[in-house]
């Protein structure tokens, strides 16, 4: 028989039984096979594009050792690989140069190594962007140095539609990004329909920035895991006088040693002018006491937000210690935790290994080498 002719004989079978239950789908599938052979073999399943191959899908991570809570259910594989596109993707900006990870290095625990950021057509920003290294969880719903936006989603909107930072519009970003056909499947797989939106965009990016988290420090691995040898004696004594002493824990409290809330330390105040460079939280509050505060950051993987402080003045961590050893910079508003401390050097270097001791893992990440086109 020919193939011709065997193949309209086995669809007509196929026919014959496909509507007789559940026992008749199945032969009817051995049946298909049985024509593929008859016709010269399955056609070969075709490859997965390149973008694919470069941005798998895979399990949501579990949190590491320091961190206790878990993540939301709204962050899913498909969520966190979409995200994790969207977050590199300089197609976000205006002229296709700038994305979240622009500023948002991982080589820098996602933040910078620059005093400020540099957003479109090389605009120098006012502010250093902070790592959002395990914001999944906050204490208070403040993101952003001044606690402007009150979610991760609201803050990964906030830069696309900045003049000086991504400088674009969200009804552009959507529609460029729906034009791209390569995106729609991924966003129908993680929503459930093809339509690109703006709160979709925000949430797959928050997905994955909530993955993002760091832990199993050696620190953890001491203080947690009581494993001794995890750390040394002068980290040891540089926990002592964190929680004690020095009371650094008033503010950097908890599993990610933030309390997210604002403080003012003094950084940017003008003596004689009597002004601050930048008001900070009052810009949002409206309240006088809020004048030169800010959003007190993690110091989790501390040692690779350098230089340090919301505007980058600060070279060195041991110079932030310093600082608060002298009481900062007095001003109206200084926060009155702020306070001098009576530490010796040795005392200001354990402090430093202690917080040394809190760089981790389980945030690292590269870009994706491919996009959806």
């Amino acid at each position: 028989m020919s193939k011709a002719l065997l193949s309209k004989a086995l669809l007509s079978k196929v026919r014959r039984i496909r509507s007789h239950g559940a026992t008749a789908v199945r032969l009817a599938a051995l049946v298909v096979l049985g024509l593929a052979a008859a016709c010269g073999g399955a056609p070969e399943p075709e490859p997965p594009p390149a973008w694919e191959a470069a941005n798998p899908l895979v399990p949501v991570p579990e949190p590491p050792l320091g961190i206790t809570q878990t993540l939301p259910d709204s962050v899913t594989s498909e969520r966190v690989r979409l995200g994790r596109w969207l977050f590199y993707d300089t197609r976000l900006s205006a002229d296709n140069t700038i994305s979240c990870a622009t500023c948002h290095n991982p080589e820098n625990a996602f933040s910078e190594p620059t005093p400020v950021s540099t957003g479109i057509d090389g605009q120098m920003g006012g502010r250093k962007s902070p790592s959002f290294i395990n914001q999944a969880w906050t204490l208070y719903p403040h993101f952003f140095w001044d606690g402007r936006a009150e979610s991760l989603e609201a803050q990964a909107g906030g830069p696309v539609e900045n003049p000086i930072e991504m400088g674009n519009t969200h009804e552009t970003m959507v529609a460029t990004l729906g034009a791209v056909e390569g995106y729609l499947p991924y966003f129908e797989e993680a929503f459930g329909a093809p339509e690109v939106t703006v709160d979709r965009i925000t949430q797959a990016i928050a997905a994955y920035e909530r993955t993002r988290m760091s832990g199993n420090s050696p620190w953890d691995r001491w203080k947690i895991g009581r494993d001794e040898t995890a750390a040394s004696d002068q980290v040891k004594l540089g926990d002592e006088l964190f929680f004690g002493k020095a009371q650094c824990n008033q503010c950097h409290l908890g599993q990610n040693f933030t309390d997210s809330t604002f403080h003012n330390l003094g950084i940017g105040w003008a003596p004689d002018a009597k002004t601050f460079a930048d008001d900070g939280r009052f810009a949002v509050s409206g309240d006088d006491v809020d004048r030169g505060a800010f959003k007190t950051p993690t110091v989790r993987d501390v040692t690779k937000h350098a230089p340090y402080m919301h505007d980058g003045s600060v070279a060195t961590l041991r110079e932030v210690v310093e600082h608060y050893v002298k009481g900062g910079n007095p001003n109206p508003t200084l926060d009155p935790k702020i306070q001098p401390l009576e530490l010796n050097d040795e005392e200001i270097d354990a402090l430093v290994a202690m917080m040394e001791a809190l760089d981790g893992e389980g945030y690292q990440d590269t870009p994706p080498s491919a996009f959806p086109q």
